[in-house]
């Protein structure tokens, strides 16, 4: 009996997804350039099982049922591009290659577009949920040649994560790299969760003076409200966690934050769409002003810095602060899902919004209690152009907008760093402002460029010029939108 499906790469992602796909009946063949590899696993965590090794691409492709679906989980890049090349020569026409790994959506594109040529079918997937979801159930965002998306589902929906409806967290996004973009705007949403905890956190310990039991707990009850969500119940087991000696083992880590690129991937995108992904981009700007450790020593010695204490009743401050993370975390969601929209129409993926949240709900890292209701805000408007604008998000907002503005003023009166959180609140100020001061902006690049301007008494699309000065002349400079 040949195998359903390939898989090759055996990192802690590979294995998991493997197992994932034995367990629930399915015969995978796995391979990895590192012959060793491939004895470890199947002598350790596949021993028992029903899983097979190959040492060589032809053996993979002979131990596999027509089509053969392979699934590649290797680092992006290059190293993806090189096992197409090699597994090109050894594949039929109608065969399926499956990128499963963080690739950079214009890369999937060119992929589906070579691959089609050769009648090979291409699939590139996000996969969120890291080793547990992988293991046991990941949030799965597949796009690219819809053709081969029959052959695919039932294996996918099968290890994917499970709603409380028992419906899979994982369905088609569109075409080309429409799946790779989705989850590159799902990393970009966790990037800025990340970030608005860690304020929060900041917040508590510094400017409330909380010890971390008091922060733990603060998170368990959050996590009892409309902030559910698997970042928020991780945050309360990390401030629990105690180092040999007694010690929260949090307080000894290095406050240098990490990156593996999807993060700044999406502030580039939308920053060439024209999006103002202003909470997320400012995520990717914390880490980067995490990086410079040494200077803020230096700086912070050089100013004297020193951080207030927040006086008042601290139960109060901790409900307005829980008030300020649910509202600020709704615009991180809001912009991501511009972004996609802008995207859809961009590229003509006609992305189905609804179903990305649905494909959110479980297994993947964001997963969290209100996409159910992002879901259900899509379902009864499917052209929702901002999600604060539904009914249900549109409340929390008003609700907590004293609250979020409170503890926005407090953060800068006593030097408390929340940039994400207080980018939310003026994205939001600057969304419901009807008149916003560019008029004055479009007259100072036309004095100092001849950029033009429209009028608001006159036809939109109609251009104006103005010499300033009366020296400047009277010809314009070409005019275009960013």
């Amino acid at each position: 009996m040949k195998g359903d499906i390939g898989v090759i790469g055996l990192a802690v992602m590979g294995q998991n997804l493997i197992l994932n796909m034995n367990d629930h009946g399915y015969k995978v063949v796995a391979h990895n350039r590192t012959a060793e590899k491939v004895d470890e696993f199947l002598q350790g965590p596949a021993k028992g099982t029903n899983i097979v090794g190959a040492y060589s691409l032809q053996e993979l492709v002979d131990k596999l049922e027509s089509p053969r679906k392979i699934m590649l989980m290797v680092r992006a890049g290059d190293v993806v591009d090189s096992f197409i090349d090699k597994l090109i020569p050894l594949l039929d026409k109608g065969d399926i290659i499956i990128d499963g790994g963080n690739t950079n959506f214009p890369d999937t594109n060119r992929r589906v577009a070579t691959l089609k040529e050769k009648g090979i079918h291409f699939i590139g997937s996000g996969v969120s949920g890291g080793e547990e979801g992988a293991r046991f159930g990941p949030s799965i965002m597949p796009g690219g040649s819809p053709e081969a998306w029959p052959f695919v589902k039932p294996i996918f929906q099968a290890i994917s994560a499970k709603t409380e409806n028992n419906e899979p967290c994982c369905d088609w996004v569109g075409n080309d790299g429409a799946g790779h973009f989705v989850k590159m705007v799902h990393n970009g949403i966790e990037y800025g969760d990340m970030q608005l905890i860690t304020e929060a956190y900041q917040f508590m310990k510094d400017g409330l003076g909380m010890t971390h039991d008091e922060m733990q707990s603060v998170f368990i009850e959050w996590n009892k409200t409309e902030l559910n969500s698997y970042l928020v119940e991780i945050t309360s087991d990390i401030l629990g966690y105690k180092d040999t000696d007694g010690e929260p083992l949090v307080e000894k880590i290095l406050d240098t934050a990490g990156q593996k690129g999807t993060g700044k991937w999406t502030g580039i995108n939308a920053l060439d769409m024209g999006i103002p992904l202003t909470l997320i981009t400012e995520s990717v700007f914390a880490r980067c002003l995490s990086s410079l450790k040494d200077q803020r020593v230096e700086a912070e010695e050089l100013f004297g810095k020193k951080e207030s204490i927040v006086e008042g009743d601290k139960q109060v401050w901790i409900e307005a602060l829980r008030q300020a993370l649910l509202a600020s975390k709704i615009i991180s969601y809001a912009q991501g899902f511009m972004l996609m929209r802008e995207a859809s129409n961009e590229n003509g993926w006609d992305l189905n919004y609804g179903n990305v949240a649905l494909m959110w709900r479980g297994g993947c890292i964001i997963r969290s209690a209100f996409l159910s209701n992002i879901r259900d805000a899509y379902d009864i408007d499917p052209e929702l152009s901002f999600l604060g604008s539904d009914s249900y998000f549109k409340g929390i907002l008003e609700n907590s907008m004293s609250a979020w503005r409170k503890v926005a003023a407090k953060s800068m009166e006593v030097g408390i760093p929340m940039p994400s959180m207080t980018s939310a609140l003026t994205f939001l100020d600057g969304y419901t402002t009807a008149r916003l001061p560019a008029n004055l902006l479009q007259a100072q690049r036309d004095y100092f460029g001849a950029h033009t301007y429209e009028r608001v008494d006159k036809p939109k699309g109609e251009f104006f010029h103005t010499n300033w000065t009366g020296k400047g002349g009277d010809v314009s400079s070409t005019t275009y939108n960013s």
